[in-house]
């Protein structure tokens, strides 16, 4: 039996930067039961910040908890199935701006949630340019991600990093008792504009530790900007 719908909603305007990170800064967060999946033998972590719009929880929406920001930083794994490798996220932090969906994300699925006051830009900047940025607010301190990109959106060739970092299926988290809660998020394939230019300004030690926290501010090794669509969440199960 298929699980059921957890959450659906539209994410839009998804900033995603890219670094490509020692796989040894990693280990202690991979579930069990999963392994770091790589492209071409490389492994990458994304800080990603992005809108929820419309969101439902068990199909209903809840007042003044349906639009807002989210910003995560997540990395990369498969488990091996019968029907085939699934290849999913791991999310070391996630932040939102309403505590209640921080609550719920923490009790449900045990993921890192963590709420903080949050704004973003998306629109039209210099020369006609397209451009998205993400801030929270940590320690009286607002913390940055920016992009900026042109042209039109298109498909990720095939083979290439933009396919691999967004088309992961599957989310894996730990939980208290030492098992891994594996869940669906299923989406239509989005279109990309790759950035022009694109970083992120900010002091992240706390959140993720100063070993990660010094890889994101460095410039990414890739960036971009997805449209985004109607994302389901599912219900998850313990494996």
């Amino acid at each position: 039996m298929a699980a059921p719908v957890f959450l659906s909603a539209v994410w839009r305007d998804l900033v995603m930067l890219n670094y490509e990170v020692d796989p040894a800064l990693l280990r202690e967060f991979v579930p069990a039961g999963t392994e770091l999946d790589t492209y071409n033998g490389r492994t990458y972590v994304s800080l990603v910040g992005f809108r929820f719009l419309g969101t439902r929880v068990r199909g209903i929406r809840i007042p003044f908890h349906q639009n807002f920001e989210e910003v995560n930083l997540r990395f990369y794994v498969r488990r091996a199935h019968p029907e085939g490798a699934r290849r999913g996220v791991v999310f070391i932090r996630e932040i939102v701006p309403k505590w209640a969906v921080a609550m719920v994300a923490r009790s449900v699925f045990h993921e890192n949630y963590i709420s903080l006051p949050m704004s973003h830009r998306v629109g039209t900047g210099d020369e006609g340019l397209r451009l998205a940025e993400y801030l929270w607010l940590q320690n009286g301190d607002w913390q940055r991600m920016f992009l900026e990109c042109s042209g039109a959106p298109e498909r990720p060739p095939a083979g290439s990093l933009a396919e691999f970092i967004t088309e992961h299926y599957w989310g894996y988290a730990k939980q208290p008792d030492g098992s891994t809660l594996e869940y669906q998020v299923t989406h239509d394939p989005w279109r990309v504009w790759t950035a022009s230019r694109a970083y992120f300004e900010g002091e992240t030690a706390e959140m993720y530790g100063r070993a990660l926290a010094d890889v994101v501010k460095r410039n990414p090794d890739s960036a971009f900007l997805a449209e985004g669509s109607v994302v389901q969440v599912y219900s998850g199960m313990r494996i």
